[in-house]
């Protein structure tokens, strides 16, 4: 945001010194064209008349009728022809053909047509006053039709800048569409699929819990129940998120369902919460429940259920997520769980999102640990 607003305010400033710049090219080839044409012999009230009108050049964007009026006599009684045009090429640029640009052409045209002093108007031919009649209608004629034609080109740049945004919001809108209909796919198939799996395995874990004898092995299938019945919430969660096309609305997991995540991992964890962790940002706070989340699956995965320790620790600037396990006690039975390898990839890229850094390797007593710290932005809601 920072960039975009250095960008617009150096819009801005290239925009308003351009004008200057165009400003003082104008009144500087309008005080050309009266130095060029000065007559030695001229009046005094003629040099005045034509230096007003080239001063009143600099004005004509913000008072553009009013400084043709202003030039009309230093281009009648004195040399200031193209400070007239100029004015009167900005008036109809801004005011197009309305009242107020034929009457300043009008008198830009007898300006052109009408000798002065006027004493020579009587004596000029008639040939010569067709000649001055036609010149007249190309000096008002031609200002005004580049005018007309720099309004229709800032038009037509608006029109294409405005289509140009209507074709990246129909292209958004169908990146979208595309993209909802996928989530909807991908819902459809975590329901059918993993939705259906799970639940027979909290059916099965409640039928055993019921029908075994041994306390263990009632406090075992108890625990997978639970770890079923939770994964199903969670998955009707995820499920109404991938539904959901204008966000993500639904409640998420967030630091202070930590403990229960722990206490419940099945195996001996302890977790460690310092600093002020209440007001996190939500995107923060959910990132930090998934990571220890995931790295207490890699333990129960890959180090047979050695005991965990879970730290939190939050400041000012930043908060720090640590997950670090002991080696595993001897060999575990089970089995290989099935892995992707997707889990740490998941959390880097999580991590990147919200501007982190993770950091996961073995320790140098034989266990591993994954480390996560995220910069914090006081103030945001929740």
């Amino acid at each position: 945001m920072r960039r975009a607003a250095l960008l617009g305010a150096f819009g801005r400033w290239l925009r308003e010194h351009r004008q200057l710049g165009f400003d003082a090219a104008a009144v500087g080839i309008a005080a050309l064209d009266v130095w060029l044409r000065v007559v030695p012999e001229a009046e005094p009230y003629n040099y005045v008349l034509s230096v007003i009108a080239v001063a009143a050049v600099a004005l004509r964007r913000r008072f553009p009728f009013l400084v043709v009026l202003i030039t009309v006599p230093g281009f009648l009684a004195g040399w200031a022809q193209l400070a007239a045009m100029i004015s009167l090429g900005t008036l109809a640029r801004q005011k197009l053909l309305t009242k107020q640009t034929c009457v300043a052409a009008a008198l830009v045209w007898l300006s052109r047509f009408f000798p002065w002093p006027p004493g020579e108007f009587v004596t000029t031919e008639w040939k010569t006053h067709v000649h001055n009649a036609i010149y007249g209608c190309i000096v008002a004629g031609m200002p005004i039709a580049i005018g007309l034609l720099a309004h229709a080109r800032e038009e037509l740049s608006a029109r294409i800048a405005e289509l140009a945004a209507s074709r990246e919001r129909e292209r958004l809108l169908h990146s979208h569409a595309v993209r909802a209909d996928e989530r909807a796919r991908l819902a459809r198939e975590m329901h059918d699929v993993v939705s259906h799996q799970v639940s027979l395995i909290a059916m099965q874990a409640g039928a055993l819990r019921m029908a075994a004898a041994d306390p263990d092995a009632k406090q075992v299938a108890g625990t997978i129940r639970m770890l079923s019945t939770r994964t199903l919430d969670e998955l009707r969660q995820l499920v109404s998120v991938l539904r959901t096309t204008s966000g993500d609305d639904s409640p998420q997991p967030r630091v202070e369902d930590l403990p229960q995540l722990v206490s419940t991992a099945g195996i001996p964890a302890t977790l460690t919460v310092q600093g002020p962790v209440a007001d996190l940002p939500a995107p923060v706070s959910g990132a930090v429940y998934r990571t220890v989340q995931e790295a207490l699956t890699n333990v129960r995965k890959h180090a047979g259920g050695a005991p965990t320790s879970v730290l939190v620790v939050a400041d000012a600037e930043q908060l720090l997520v640590e997950v670090r396990n002991d080696p595993p006690e001897g060999s575990f039975d089970g089995g290989p769980l099935p892995s992707g390898g997707h889990g740490l990839v998941g959390l880097r890229e999580r991590a990147a999102l919200l501007d982190g850094e993770l950091q996961a390797g073995p320790t140098d007593g034989g266990g591993y640990a994954v480390r996560v710290t995220f910069p914090l932005v006081r103030g945001l809601q929740p």
